[in-house]
């Protein structure tokens, strides 16, 4: 099976059902990865970072055309106890006063965005309303100003391209480095103007970060940037996007929603599970292991299906089934344990303020003449161009 085919990405689930039944950690394509597939594996895997590591996979982001790539350098490519320091170092800047300090601000942002959306015509969704909620809280969150917010979308949506160029990829390869240039470019200056004028914002908390004594190095500060600029902006946008449709699909559920606003975090909790954005995360074996009944060599990359597991038969109940009284919270939408996503909450709190900002306005979605498009990327899943008709009426 290659994952990135195109009608593997148009539906995936029936193939990771497939996978679940009948090869539940098996080789695929593209590059003979072995895709996880089923809750119990995947959930052995992230609780055994000794034998499946994060840290393994820093080659990934070290190929020969960008050895210096900042992910490399992120806490998504470590284990304990590195990760446990930079992580307790970043939780303290990147803790509950963010969200407090933000939600105001991207309340009145997501219903300024939805005033300005067309009434009865079609809209691109993902351009006019999916990005710019989460843009504006990274450009929020690192004090970079909104006439610039365009720029970091522009190097977000590039750089999340980086596990689908090979080798002989010259032209994406080039974007990438541009891309990775520019952005470190901006952030050191930005990181420099905080040291000598700190703000009320994450980049001079993240400065000011100190725990037994130590403080975040400048390398571990610009893996942490470019970690919250692509993790941050595709997950939300992702979020957003694939609710929308769902909106649309099910005008039943729309009408629930509008009636009972109370209910928008649970349907933001069944989306997470449903058709949440993250689908696969890596880590490198660092022995030979038996798992789901395969044996895996020592030294090989693994898929964990994240999309997979929260499908599973056997952990859910009629799990392709979108179900708002499911019960539990059992889902894996942001990874679990060491490596739980810090910005979860965030992303949960963007969702929720803006589908509020939707639902608040208007009464119902239509299609566009364009069916919904999808990324390709083996990490993250979304569409890319649902033209929908937002009604008032």
């Amino acid at each position: 099976m290659n994952l990135l085919a195109p009608d593997v990405r148009a539906n995936p689930y029936p193939f990771y059902a497939g996978l679940r039944r009948h090869a539940p950690v098996s080789q695929v394509d593209p590059g003979g990865l072995w895709a996880v597939a089923r809750y119990d594996d995947v959930m052995t895997v992230l609780k055994n970072p000794r034998l499946f590591s994060s840290e393994g996979i820093r080659r990934t982001y070290r190929p020969d055309w960008i050895p210096d790539y900042p992910m490399a350098d992120s806490m998504l490519v470590m284990d304990p106890p590195r990760h446990t320091r930079l992580r307790s170092l970043v939780s303290r800047a990147f803790g509950a006063t963010v969200l407090t300090r933000l939600e105001p601000r991207l309340r009145e942002l997501s219903h300024r965005l939805i005033a300005a959306l067309p009434d009865g015509q079609p809209v691109d969704f993902v351009e006019d309303f999916s990005i710019r909620v989460p843009i504006s809280a990274l450009g929020e969150l690192v004090g970079i100003p909104p006439s610039l917010h365009a720029q970091l979308k522009h190097w977000a949506e590039v750089m999340t391209r980086f596990t689908s160029v090979g080798p002989a990829d010259l032209e994406p390869q080039e974007r990438i480095r541009a891309s990775v240039a520019e952005a470190r470019h901006h952030f050191e200056q930005v990181l420099e103007e905080r040291r000598r004028e700190p703000r009320d914002d994450l980049m001079s908390d993240l400065l000011s970060a100190h725990v037994d004594g130590e403080a975040l190095t400048q390398t571990e500060l610009m893996g942490f940037m470019f970690l919250l600029l692509i993790g941050g902006l595709e997950t939300t946008v992702h979020l957003l996007s694939a609710s929308v449709l769902k909106l649309q699909e099910d005008p039943a559920l729309m009408a629930r929603l509008r009636a009972e606003p109370e209910l928008i975090p649970r349907f933001i909790d069944e989306m997470l599970r449903h058709s949440g954005p993250v689908h696969g995360i890596v880590r490198l074996t660092t022995d030979d292991v038996e798992l789901g009944g395969a044996h895996v060599p020592r030294g090989e990359r693994l898929l964990l299906l994240m999309a997979s597991a929260n499908r599973d038969e056997a952990r859910f109940l009629e799990p392709d089934r979108f179900d708002l009284e499911r019960a539990g919270s059992q889902q894996l939408p942001f990874g679990h344990g060491a490596h739980f996503c810090l910005g979860a909450q965030l992303a949960r709190m963007e969702a929720r303020l803006a589908l509020e900002a939707l639902l608040a306005r208007f009464a119902r979605l239509t299609p566009g003449d364009e069916p919904a498009r999808w990324n390709i990327s083996l990490v993250m899943r979304g569409p890319i161009w649902p033209p929908l008709a937002a009604h008032t009426d």
